[in-house]
């Protein structure tokens, strides 16, 4: 049991070495700071939307909507400011409302009429993509145009300054300290066993090292990317949310056991029709991301990253049937498909290799869930 879990903890960490080795010896360019950088800021959009996947996913239900969803949420923004001439900030906030809505209504829909997730989002998957191209009039709509750069165009293009890197690397570390301390304290006041201080004190040298040296290595190329920012934002947020509030406790509790969360008095539909909302503000932030990256909304902006962020989350240890994951876990599973996608176009690997990349990825990480799964139960 203990091999079992060793070897499932290291799983991750070794299969993006394994990764990284490959490509940087094909490439030597893969571990340029130059590379690297723009590899986080793709890791960032991937990883974005795999958090708000994986709420749905504790639940036991699925969004295949989401890629289609990205691409109409940017492309209304992007029609708003560039061609009626909106401000960024209100056109972006008008595009948050609509996925906001439509994410509610689609989950209220799945709940009230008892229609499986499944087929509801196939559904959307098509309904909002003909939306989309209908929204660009399948025509391309540039982000970033003369005197138009705001903050939509540079979401993925602005970087901090040094200074501000690493100050911020340095609020981060000096918080990590505090939480946990705080955990040590709380665990001490209730008699739980916890690490040595010193083996908890190595920990957290070897963790303000990495950001240290992180934020170093984005500093030789530009400075911490803005969308890098926004996704640890959105990391915190789905983190307390999950582990620290009755409603993470009810997506765990839903996933689970649906019968047994109804008996003990959870409101499910309302649970539910919360994690697709929330499901909508994923959306809209990888929306703006992915569009602003693209350079513009055009008909291809989204394809396929619904498979993308199901993969992450499962590869992160996420169980299709729900009940079990981890912020961490969908993080390292999103590092390690953009870091295989990110690699694979440095290499100009030909599209039709990609798919297929993308799909034994994508069967690996559920056949590892289905293995997984069955070893626990």
């Amino acid at each position: 049991m203990h091999f079992r879990t060793a070897i499932q903890s290291l799983a991750m960490p070794l299969a993006l070495g394994v990764i990284a080795i490959y490509f940087a010896v094909k490439e030597p360019a893969f571990l340029g700071p130059r590379n690297l950088t723009q590899l986080i800021v793709e890791f960032s959009i991937t990883g974005t939307l795999a958090l708000g996947m994986f709420m749905i996913l504790l639940t036991g239900q699925i969004d295949l909507s989401v890629g289609s969803g990205v691409g109409l949420i940017g492309g209304i923004a992007a029609v708003l400011v560039f061609q009626q001439g909106w401000p960024a900030p209100a056109a972006m906030g008008g595009a948050f409302v609509a996925a906001l809505v439509l994410w509610t209504l689609m989950g209220a829909l799945i709940v009230r009429q008892r229609i499986p997730s499944f087929i509801i989002t196939l559904g959307g998957l098509l309904i909002f993509k003909g939306l989309f191209w209908l929204v660009i009039q399948n025509s391309t709509i540039p982000v970033s145009r003369g005197d138009a750069e705001n903050l939509y165009s540079r979401l993925t293009t602005y970087y901090l300054p040094a200074r501000a890197g690493f100050a911020l690397a340095a609020v981060i570390v000096v918080v990590l300290a505090v939480l946990a301390w705080r955990s040590r304290q709380a665990r001490a006041a209730h008699n739980l066993p916890d690490s040595s201080s010193s083996r908890a004190a190595a920990r957290w040298i070897a963790t303000a090292a990495a950001i240290a040296g992180l934020v170093a290595m984005f500093n030789q190329f530009r400075g911490v990317p803005l969308s890098l920012l926004v996704l640890a934002g959105t990391a915190v947020a789905v983190y307390f949310l999950t582990q620290h509030t009755p409603f993470g406790r009810y997506l765990y509790a839903i996933g689970g056991n649906e019968e047994a969360a109804v008996l003990s008095g959870i409101a499910v539909n309302r649970v539910l029709i919360g994690a697709y909302a929330l499901m909508g503000v994923t959306v809209a932030l990888t929306g703006f991301m992915t569009t602003a990256y693209s350079g513009a909304a055009t008909t291809t902006v989204g394809d396929l990253m619904e498979l993308d962020a199901i993969a992450a989350c499962v590869i992160g240890g996420t169980a299709l049937k729900g009940g079990r994951g981890s912020v961490g876990g969908v993080i390292f599973g999103a590092l390690i498909m953009t870091a295989l996608l990110n690699g694979m176009t440095l290499l100009a690997v030909a599209p039709e290799s990609k798919f297929i990349a993308r799909g034994v990825v994508l069967t690996l990480a559920v056949w590892m869930d289905v293995v997984f799964g069955r070893a626990k139960n």
